[in-house]
């Protein structure tokens, strides 16, 4: 591979997002634009790593029983036929990478608000709106096909704003949101793919994340604080979002 210190990146990218649920796609995605990795590639490039890394934690969710099915199911009904309809859409480069950059600073500023975590005492107050939930998911599942998230990044932070239930519950809904909304992105995607994807790059990122996801998932929330976590990436997606924006808007060019 040309550039071996995006195989690093990934590597450290996956290991600290396993460790609060998330995937990567969203900073996948900024390190792969800055490095001008082909533009067809990158969605496809973006997703394959989000399931490998959300895969274990996932499961390890499911297996704790941390999974709320009754709650989790009108979020994910909606969003995964919308983000096969998101993939499939064919958008100009230009169009693709100003949705990204607007997509990644509204990520980076959901990030960086703090807001008071719903304990486990007060479930009983809270009541679920499963028309609002699905619009949500449904909404959040469209950007996620179009620019190759899995839209955790979105949902998390909106579901801590909205006092949905308790962070352990909201990682893994996030984390089960990324794994079926990317699953369906790639499955919308493969209508539109070219033909000459090179798959030993998708490959050896593939397998930085496989093994930074494994070791975040199983020492990083141990390590890290998860508000660190949050708004150190808020301010790396941010600036991404900027630079993004910077050079497909050509207003200071």
């Amino acid at each position: 591979m040309q550039h071996w210190e995006v195989i690093i990146l990934f590597f450290i990218i996956a290991m600290v997002y396993a460790s609060v649920g998330f995937g990567g796609g969203s900073s996948y995605l900024a390190i792969l634009t800055f490095y001008s990795f082909p533009f067809q590639e990158m969605k496809l490039t973006a997703l394959i790593c989000n399931i490998i890394v959300v895969t274990g934690g996932t499961i390890i969710f499911i297996r704790h029983k941390q999974v709320d099915w009754k709650k989790v199911i009108p979020v994910v009904l909606v969003s995964v036929p919308m983000a096969f309809i998101g993939a499939r859409l064919k958008l100009s480069e230009d169009t693709f990478f100003i949705i990204l950059g607007i997509s990644l600073i509204v990520a980076a500023i959901l990030l960086w608000i703090k807001t008071r975590l719903v304990q486990e005492s007060d479930l009983g107050l809270i009541k679920s709106h499963y028309l609002k939930d699905a619009s949500i998911g449904g909404a959040i599942g469209f950007l996620s096909g179009m620019v190759g998230i899995g839209g955790g990044i979105f949902l998390s932070p909106i579901l801590n704003l909205m006092k949905w239930d308790t962070p352990k519950k909201i990682a893994a809904t996030a984390s089960f949101f990324i794994l079926v909304n990317s699953i369906s992105g790639i499955a919308g995607q493969l209508s539109v793919l070219p033909k000459n994807i090179d798959f030993t790059h998708i490959g050896l990122l593939a397998a930085a994340v496989l093994i930074g996801g494994q070791l975040g998932s199983r020492i990083g929330i141990k390590k890290f604080k998860p508000l660190a976590i949050r708004r150190v990436t808020a301010l790396v997606v941010f600036i991404a979002g900027i630079e993004v924006l910077h050079k497909h808007l050509h207003l200071f060019q």
